[in-house]
C-alpha cells in the first residue's frame, strides 16, 4: 500500500516536458560576452528565482565559474546544465523504474531467447543483479550508443550554444518511425513558442532535481536502514553494491577487492 502511494506521488517527478533553452528565454539584461547564445552566470541567478524563488543560485563548489578543459565560464555552464537535464531525466525514469520493480511488475514475454522470465523482486537494485551479464551489457553498449550519437550529430554543442537536453533524430531510412526520437518522439515541441519551451525546462529541471533526490532516498535506505526516517520499512534492505554494477557478476572473475 504504501508503494502504491508512493507510485502516485511520482507522477510529479514523472511528468517532464523536453525542452530547448540558449539562455534567451531567461535573459537577465546582462549582455554576454561570446557572440553565440549560450546561458550565462547572471542567467543562473535569474533562472534560480523562477525554479524556486526561495532558493537563490546554488553553487558551493564554485562550479559555475569554472573553465572545464579551458573552455569559456559560459562553454561550462552549458556542459553542467546538459549534465544535469541528463541525469534528471535518468532519475525520473529510474525512479518509476525502480516502483515498477517493487511491485513486481514485468512485461508478460520471456526476458531471453532461452525463455527465462524477468526477475520478480522486491526492488530495482536486486532486478539488476538478477538479470545476465549479457544482459548489462546490452544495456551499456546501448547507452554508450546513445552518448556518442547525442555528442557526434546534434546540431550545435551545447558547450558552443547548442540546444540544452536536445537529441539528434535518426534518419527514417535507417530507423523508421522514430522510434528512439529520444528528444521529441510524439513531436510535442512542434510549433511551440520560445517562451512555452523556457516555461517546459523550468518544470524539467525542479522534477530532474526531484527525482535524484527521490531515487537516492531509495537507494540510501536500502543500504542504511532509517537513514530516510519516512521510508523505513517501505524499501527493504539491500546487501549489494549499488555503486558498483557488476560487483556481482563480471568483476568477481577478475579476482578484485
Amino acid at each position: 500500500m504504501k508503494l502504491a502511494i508512493a507510485s502516485i506521488l511520482a507522477s510529479t517527478a514523472a511528468a517532464f516536458t523536453t525542452s530547448s533553452f540558449n539562455g534567451v528565454a531567461v535573459n537577465s539584461g546582462v549582455s554576454s560576452s561570446s557572440s553565440l547564445k549560450m546561458e550565462s552566470l547572471a542567467d543562473l541567478s535569474t533562472l534560480a528565482k523562477k525554479l524556486n524563488p526561495l532558493v537563490p543560485r546554488f553553487d558551493p563548489l564554485g562550479l559555475s565559474t569554472s573553465s572545464f578543459w579551458g573552455a569559456s565560464e559560459e562553454s561550462t555552464i552549458g556542459f553542467l546544465r546538459e549534465s544535469e537535464v541528463k541525469h534528471g531525466r535518468i532519475a525520473m525514469f529510474a525512479f518509476v523504474g525502480y516502483i515498477v520493480h517493487a511491485n513486481q511488475i514485468t512485461w508478460p514475454w520471456p526476458m531471453m531467447l532461452d525463455g527465462t522470465p524477468f526477475p520478480k523482486v522486491t526492488s530495482a537494485p536486486e532486478a539488476w543483479d538478477a538479470i545476465p551479464d549479457s544482459a548489462k551489457l546490452q544495456i551499456f553498449a546501448f547507452i554508450g550508443f546513445l552518448e556518442y550519437w547525442r555528442e557526434a550529430n546534434g546540431e550545435k554543442h551545447y558547450m558552443k550554444g547548442g540546444k540544452i537536453g536536445e537529441f539528434p533524430t535518426f534518419d527514417a531510412k535507417i530507423i523508421p518511425g522514430g522510434a528512439l526520437d529520444l528528444y521529441d518522439p510524439f513531436g510535442w515541441s512542434n510549433g511551440r513558442s520560445e517562451e512555452d519551451k523556457a516555461a517546459g525546462l523550468v518544470k524539467e529541471i525542479n522534477n530532474g532535481r526531484l527525482a535524484m533526490l527521490g531515487i537516492f532516498g531509495f537507494l540510501s535506505e536500502q543500504k542504511i536502514t532509517g537513514a530516510v526516517p519516512i521510508l523505513k520499512g517501505v524499501v527493504p534492505h539491500y546487501d549489494g553494491e549499488v555503486m558498483a554494477p557488476l560487483a556481482k557478476s563480471i568483476l568477481p572473475a577478475f579476482h578484485l577487492p
